[in-house]
């Protein structure tokens, strides 16, 4: 019998910020580099918030192939891609500016169509049938990175507790017009996508997150979003934080190494 059972949770912690994002930044170039071996392409999805700042150790690093990334967004927020409050401007701002990835390997929402929040999921899921569905062929995309943070509520992408796109099964991409944080109009990565990535990668900093964390790793019976991201076999999922962020955790850590 096939074992589907998810992989446990890898948690590597670092003393400080300059020794998490070098080893982020180390993990993510293995990442790319086996996935370009395999299929010539690198699918990374990522999100917003405190994470495009610890990506840092990826600017002016020659190892870094971005003519062969191909991002989307985890999640977004349906205003203009320049809006203060867009995931992809603060990506432009903190990451992609400062990096020569080609424009069109950069995959946004379309504003244009932010009155009708179904038309924009659906357009954005064909965004990722384009990529993803010709060369995979699977039930739903296989990212081969995503790249996310949490909320201190332990809400992942725009994932909130309690909200009804905690149960989707189907679709890969969906819509809230009432998210509990603003702005409430957002496009989410739902579980499934989340669940059949082959790596996923949470980055925590800071004592504001101890409380969540201890109870996402802890206590996954909970059912925070985030305890709910557990990539199916041959997935995995790794938590990068600093001490702060781990230090009401009991979950074992593991030392970080390639």
């Amino acid at each position: 019998m096939v074992n589907t059972a998810p992989n446990a949770p890898v948690l590597c912690t670092f003393p400080n910020n300059a020794e998490l994002q070098n080893a982020l930044a180390q993990f993510i170039i293995r990442a790319q580099k086996e996935s370009i071996e395999k299929k010539g392409r690198f699918g990374v999805a990522i999100s917003g918030g405190s994470l495009p700042k610890q990506l840092s150790g990826l600017i002016d690093n020659p190892a870094v192939k971005w003519d062969k990334w191909q991002v989307f967004y985890a999640d977004e927020r349906v205003v203009p891609l320049d809006h203060e409050d867009s995931n992809h401007a603060l990506n432009t701002r903190e990451l992609f500016s400062k990096v020569p990835i080609p424009p069109q390997n950069i995959h946004t929402i379309d504003p244009s169509l932010a009155d009708d929040l179904e038309e924009l999921a659906d357009a954005y899921e064909k965004e990722l049938i384009r990529e993803f569905a010709m060369k995979d062929s699977a039930r739903f995309p296989v990212f081969d990175l995503i790249l996310l943070g949490i909320g201190p509520d332990g809400h992942t992408c725009s994932l909130f507790p309690g909200h009804a796109l905690l149960s989707e099964e189907d679709r890969w991409v969906a819509y809230i017009e009432d998210s509990p944080k603003p702005p409430p109009k957002r496009v989410t990565l739902t579980f499934p996508v989340l669940n059949h990535a082959a790596r996923v990668a949470f980055v925590v900093t800071g004592d504001a997150k101890a409380d969540v964390l201890h109870t996402i790793l802890d206590e996954p019976e909970q059912g925070l979003p985030a305890s709910r991201v557990r990539p199916v076999n041959p997935g995995h999922l790794y938590w990068f934080t600093d001490e702060a962020a781990a230090s009401k955790v009991q979950y074992p850590r593991t030392p970080f190494k390639l």
